[in-house]
């Protein structure tokens, strides 16, 4: 997404409305049903780290998690590798330097948080991985990540497949609709699912044959595309 070559996106800064497209997708589940999954960015798979204040190994009433990387700095990630710091009575750190001098346990969980303009909203979904607005601390600045949960990692954030195919301009669709033939591999609940996306484009030839993850896997691969953090919010399963 390049203002470039999309000026009605926000201007820097601006609350971003994730609702509207192009921020979310309506695409395909591994059974052929109905998903919808917000678009964040291209993503490593190493986590960054999100600094969670404790005391007595216990969370701290008031005290925010911090951080110490911004979206465009070389080590951001919205993945975020939770890293307990147990601090003393009379502390409440608002900054990574605030922390320098205490002990950090690594656990092994990872949230996904993307850091978003203050005033950023994002409502949809049937309850399966709403978002949750979060605050958190930056150099003594609060700003804001929507949260979408944790999962299990450490050094890596897992990935699960999704094919797409591309149109003259973006995901090619169903006519004038925002249906898409992407497809997920895998949706919250299941065992496999990872909101980071490995990306595999199909042929756009094969669009119309491709609506679930057995036909999607028969599609001619053009190009491996990105890892993208693309957190599905609404699952209606397939009605037979």
């Amino acid at each position: 997404m390049v203002r470039g070559g999309m000026p009605a996106l926000p201007a820097p800064g601006a609350p971003i409305d994730f609702d509207k497209p192009p921020f979310i997708t309506q695409s395909f589940g591994p059974d052929g049903g109905i998903v919808r999954y917000y678009n964040f960015d291209v993503q490593r798979d190493v986590p960054a780290l999100l600094y969670r204040p404790t005391r007595g190994g216990q969370p701290i009433a008031g005290q925010l998690d911090i951080v110490d990387v911004l979206p465009g700095d070389a080590a951001y990630s919205d993945f975020f590798r939770i890293a307990r710091v147990e601090i003393p009575a009379g502390v409440m750190p608002r900054s990574f330097a605030d922390l320098a001098s205490f002990t950090v346990t690594l656990d092994d969980q990872i949230l996904d948080c993307p850091i978003v303009p203050k005033g950023s909203t994002a409502t949809e979904g049937n309850g399966v991985a709403p978002a949750v607005p979060t605050q958190l601390w930056y150099r003594g600045v609060e700003i804001d990540c929507l949260g979408f949960g944790e999962l299990r990692g450490s050094t890596k954030v897992p990935t699960s497949p999704i094919y797409v195919t591309f149109g003259t301009e973006g995901f090619k669709t169903v006519g004038a609709t925002a249906q898409t033939h992407n497809v997920v591999f895998s949706v919250p609940g299941d065992t496999d699912y990872s909101p980071l996306w490995d990306v595999h484009i199909y042929d756009e030839r094969a669009f119309e044959l491709v609506h679930d993850a057995a036909t999607a896997l028969k599609a001619r691969l053009v190009k491996q595309g990105p890892l993208v953090n693309c957190p599905v919010v609404t699952v209606e399963p397939l009605s037979r």
